[in-house]
C-alpha cells in the first residue's frame, strides 16, 4: 500500500466511522434483499473466540415486518412483561449524567418537554416499527453461551452499520426489543436456544428529519486511555 493509498483509506474509513449515527426516521424505499446480503456477508468478517461466530439474524421486511411491529406496539402498551433492565439500579453517576445528557439532547430535538410522559411513550413506540425502516433486523444468540460470546456479537452488529452506513444506509441499534423476547420469538419461530439480543433498524434514512440530526459528544482520548511508556508525547 503506497502512502497515498494509506492516505486515502484513512480518510474513507474514519469520515464512515465519525459519520455514523443512529437514525430514526426513514424513507419507504425498499432495501433490495441482495443488498442486505451483501452487508450481511461483509459483516460476518468480524473476529470471534475461536472463530465461533455466535451471531443469528433474522431479516424482516413487508407485510411481516408490519405485523411484528403491530404485535411489538401492542406488547408494548400492555405492559404486562417483566422489564429487561439495560442498566443497574442506580446507575452510577458517571454514565447517568451522560445518559441525562443524552435525553436533554434528544427529547430538545423532538421538541418534545422531558415531562411529557404521554409524548415520550409515544415515541418509545417507534422502536417497535423500527422507526418506519423497511427493513428491521433481530439479533439473537445461543442462551448456552457465556458473556464472552456476547462481545461478539457486539462487533459483528458494529460491521452491519458500518458495512450499511458505506452504502448509503442509515442504521438503529435497539435494546429495546431485549424485553419483548417472547413475541419476538413466536413472531419469528426461534429455535429453543436462541435469545434476543437487540434490534436493529435499516434503510434509507430521511436526513431532513430534525430527529436525525442529532450529534451525541464523545470523551476525549485522554478521558478513556491510559498510556503506558510511550516514548513520544
Amino acid at each position: 500500500m503506497t502512502q497515498g493509498d494509506v492516505a486515502h483509506t484513512t480518510r474513507v474509513v474514519d469520515g464512515v466511522l465519525r459519520g455514523r449515527r443512529s437514525l430514526r426516521a426513514y424513507k419507504p424505499d425498499p432495501v433490495p434483499r441482495s443488498l442486505l446480503e451483501e452487508i450481511l456477508d461483509v459483516a460476518s468478517s468480524a473476529p470471534s473466540n475461536s472463530n465461533t461466530q455466535p451471531w443469528q439474524v433474522h431479516a424482516v421486511a413487508g407485510a411481516h415486518l408490519a405485523v411484528l411491529g403491530a404485535a411489538l406496539v401492542s406488547a408494548c402498551r400492555e405492559n404486562t412483561l417483566p422489564p429487561s433492565p439495560h442498566f443497574p439500579d442506580p446507575l452510577p453517576d458517571e454514565y447517568a449524567q451522560r445518559q441525562r445528557d443524552f435525553g436533554a439532547i434528544y427529547y430538545q430535538t423532538l421538541g418534545v418537554d422531558v415531562a411529557d410522559m404521554l409524548s415520550r411513550i409515544r415515541q418509545t413506540e417507534k422502536n417497535f416499527v423500527f422507526f418506519g425502516a423497511p427493513v428491521g433486523l433481530i439479533f439473537t444468540i445461543d442462551r448456552r453461551l457465556a458473556p464472552h460470546s456476547w462481545l461478539d456479537l457486539g462487533l459483528f452488529v458494529q460491521n452491519v452499520m458500518i458495512a450499511a452506513a458505506a452504502r448509503g444506509l442509515g442504521t438503529c441499534p435497539q435494546v429495546s426489543f431485549a424485553r419483548f423476547h417472547p413475541v419476538i420469538a413466536q413472531h419469528l419461530a426461534f429455535m429453543e436456544h436462541e435469545l434476543t439480543v437487540c434490534g436493529m433498524s435499516l434503510g434509507y434514512p430521511d436526513r431532513d428529519v430534525p430527529v436525525n440530526q442529532v450529534a451525541t459528544p464523545r470523551r476525549a482520548v485522554h478521558e478513556f486511555v491510559s498510556f503506558q511508556r510511550f516514548a513520544d508525547p
